[in-house]
């Protein structure tokens, strides 16, 4: 995907977003890239991401429950390189009009990523900009969307990133999308801490369509991975080895690691560090605790080793993050 969308390391700014709402759009369409957003902000304890909305008139949206979302006025491009998210439920037709098919063509020359979330695929199918592009829909629409645009390669799957294009299928997977987006610019620590925080649980099925790997506090396919996970969330102050762990899900240690990798997304041992830092910065944001016994209390064999891990997930000391938070308040 083009550009690195997160924070840039060399000036610490915020990544800004943003989002054309077209009419009708579901509110939990919206909440779903904007939520994750604002929990990473709340979590990290800066501004890591910024947003402005958009209507195509500049009116506020009505969406479907019958609450209003005000906006920042009309879209209308500049020279903008922010994301676009292009968002919509329901009816996008009525707002495919020539002016706006012309306005996402011309912006699209300068943003770093243009996104289709649900229905707003069919927006950038429509002006041209997910041609020779990967992509995806709504399920219900696949397979009007494959015979309308067969320029597309159209993909069962809850998300697509493809270079600098982005679609999704709909709000859950969206959902999806934003915590991968805020892991790969900021890590694993804190996505799954802001799965947790939603408490956000997803069905799955070994249907081809919701068949991703997880992040965070979900209901896992494989029992012995479930298993595994919640040995983890149990033992964060004195951490298993991956051999008892996997001898207490009943299955080797190999099997664990690749069914743990297939299905998270990562490694046994990623997943248990995340937790052991996420409850340690609670520690360090909530308590005055001596940074030694945050340390002992998240399975860390000595402070330095814990000072050495927290910095690498979160940019900062134990240290600066309570000075930097002291200031702010």
């Amino acid at each position: 995907m083009g550009g690195s969308f997160g924070v840039d390391s060399s000036t610490s700014q915020a990544q800004h977003l943003d989002l054309l709402i077209l009419p009708e759009t579901n509110l939990i369409l919206v909440a779903s890239v904007v939520e994750p957003l604002r929990a990473a902000n709340r979590i990290a304890g800066r501004p890591l991401y910024s947003w402005a909305l958009f209507s195509p008139d500049g009116n506020a949206i009505e969406t479907k429950s019958g609450i209003p979302i005000p906006v920042a006025g009309a879209f209308r491009p500049q020279r903008e390189t922010a994301p676009l998210f292009v968002l919509s439920s329901y009816h996008w037709q009525r707002s495919a009009t020539v002016q706006l098919k012309m306005f996402l063509s011309q912006t699209a020359r300068h943003r770093e990523t243009m996104a289709g979330i649900e229905s707003g695929s069919w927006l950038l199918a429509e002006a041209s900009l997910l041609d020779n592009f990967s992509a995806t829909t709504h399920w219900e629409d696949f397979e009007d969307f494959s015979a309308a645009y067969p320029q597309v390669t159209m993909v069962r799957d809850r998300f697509v990133i493809d270079r600098k294009r982005i679609t999704t299928g709909g709000s859950l997977p969206t959902l999806d999308l934003m915590l991968e987006l805020i892991r790969r610019a900021h890590g694993y620590s804190l996505a799954l801490e802001v799965s947790r925080l939603f408490i956000y649980e997803q069905e799955r099925t070994r249907g081809d369509l919701l068949q991703v790997p997880a992040i965070g506090n979900m209901r896992i396919l494989d029992a012995r991975v479930g298993a595994a996970v919640k040995l983890m969330e149990e033992t964060v102050e004195a951490p298993l080895t991956l051999a008892r762990l996997a001898r207490r899900a009943g299955i080797s240690a190999r099997h664990l690691q690749d069914l743990f990798k297939e299905t998270m997304g990562v490694a046994p041992h990623e997943h248990y560090l995340a937790l052991r830092l996420n409850a340690a910065r609670r520690k360090v944001i909530e308590t005055r605790m001596a940074f030694a016994d945050i340390a002992a209390i998240s399975g860390f064999n000595s402070s330095s080793s814990f000072s050495r891990s927290y910095r690498a997930h979160y940019r900062e000391s134990p240290s600066e993050t309570r000075r930097r938070l002291k200031l702010k308040n």
